[in-house]
Parts: C-alpha cells; structure tokens; sequence
C-alpha cells in the first residue's frame, strides 16, 4: 500500500509539470463576415521534444455557466517542434453568438519522433486581390535530401494586443517538392475584418516528411524592400509595414 502511494504521488508531482509546458496562448473570440463564429489561438510546445496529434477542445457558456456547445478540432501545424506553435480554429456556424459569454479550452497530444526542419519561406509579400482580401503570396524550398510530400503552408496574423486574429492553411500546387526545389504558394486570409488591425504575422511550412523550421523574428529594416528573405522559414512584419505595403498594391 505504501508504494502504491509512492508512485501516486511521484505521477501527481510529475505529469502536470510536463502538461504544464505546452500551453494555450494568444486565444480570443470573433465573429466572421459570414457569421460564423470562431475561436482561435496556438499551442506552444516548450517540451525539448515534437508533439503531433494534436487535439484542441472548447466549451462555450452562456451568462448562467450552462453549455452551449463543446467541439474539438486539431493543430493547423500537424507535428509542432520544441519552442515552436501551432494556430487552431473552431469555426460554430450554427449558434447564436450573443449567448456566448465565456469559454474554455484543453487540449492533449502525442509525443513523436524529430523531423527535418528543411522546408524553408524563402520569399513573402503582402497584397490585396481583386475582391480586397489579404493575401500572403512567396516561395517555399525543399532544401531537404528527398521528396516533400503534402506540402502545407500555415499563415497566422495577430492583432495590437498579440491575439491571434485569423490562421489559414493551404496546399501550395503541386503539394510536393523535390530536393533542392522551389514552388510558389497564395495564402488567402478572407475575413475583412479580422485584417483592419493586423500587427504582425508568421509564416511556416511542413510536409509529411520534414516539420516546419524554428520561429524567427525578421527586424523592420529587412522588410522595408517589400519582400523578406526568410531562409529559417518564418516572416513578420511591422504593422506600420502592411499598411505601406497595401497602400503601394492599392494606389489611389
């Protein structure tokens, strides 16, 4: 009996703080164009090893605490590197929003095995399409020894206070790369709304076989050309920037 409270004891004081290193930040609520209403945010991975299937659960509350509505949905980065973060979105199109007043989330994972990190952004540029969306547009290598397959890339935009305010996740055509190779990618991010306040944003790209490359802070005097040499895979910009940038795709 002593024993079995020993390792009671010894997993009590164990296991939370490994869970305690991969959190959930950087969440908020919004409402789309299209009405639908979403949560969004990012899982940090601060364990010194890859996570992969990971799953991220909600409850929405009304006023009294009651719930709404419970839904899960998985990280738009499928294996998520040690100090890196992957974005998720619920998307409800079928509540009422106004009843929403509070939520929380949870999440779980796997443990897996290290990839490669060689698929790199080696260019990226903000514009505005036709319709006046926001697009991150750029080129993606494969700096790696084999074939990429299902190539994915994963945009994220923050708002001033650093929230996340809209992810997307896209498959650049063809999905694959062959060593040494380059491809062009679009990133579309649609909701109007949620890009009047961009702040900054981040870019990464994985495969089945390599994971994306470490997060990397790009200074504002790079990316005054317009275009940023982002070879460790991650692009961010100012938001004095993006409001250059647009006004330049979108002369008056």
């Amino acid at each position: 009996m002593k024993k079995y409270l020993i390792l009671i004891f010894f997993i009590s004081i164990t296991f939370p703080m490994a869970f305690a290193e991969v959190n959930i930040i950087n969440d908020q609520t919004y409402v789309g164009d299209d009405g639908a209403f979403h949560v969004v945010g990012e899982i940090h991975n601060t364990l010194e090893s890859p996570l992969n299937q990971v799953n991220v659960f909600v409850t929405l509350y009304n006023e009294n605490q009651d719930v709404i509505a419970t839904k899960n949905t998985r990280s738009l980065l499928n294996t998520i590197m040690p100090e890196m973060k992957g974005p998720f979105d619920f998307i409800f199109i079928d509540i009422n929003s106004d009843k929403v007043k509070s939520y929380s989330l949870d999440l779980d994972y796997s443990i897996s095995e290290p990839k490669g990190q060689v698929i790199d952004i080696t260019s990226s540029k903000l514009s505005r399409d036709s319709f006046n969306n926001l697009i991150i547009s750029g080129t993606v290598e494969n700096s790696g020894q084999i074939t990429a397959n299902t190539i994915a890339i994963i945009a994220t935009i923050y708002d001033k206070n650093g929230k996340v305010s809209a992810v997307s996740r896209v498959h650049p055509e063809p999905d694959y790369l062959g060593s040494e190779k380059n491809t062009f990618f679009v990133v579309p991010m649609p909701d109007k709304n949620q890009i009047l306040d961009i702040t900054d944003y981040t870019i990464v790209a994985e495969s089945e076989e390599y994971a994306a490359v470490p997060e990397f802070p790009i200074g504002s005097m790079v990316l005054l050309a317009g275009t940023v040499s982002a070879y460790i895979g991650i692009t961010r910009f100012s938001g004095t920037i993006i409001t250059n940038l647009i006004s330049a795709t979108n002369p008056k």
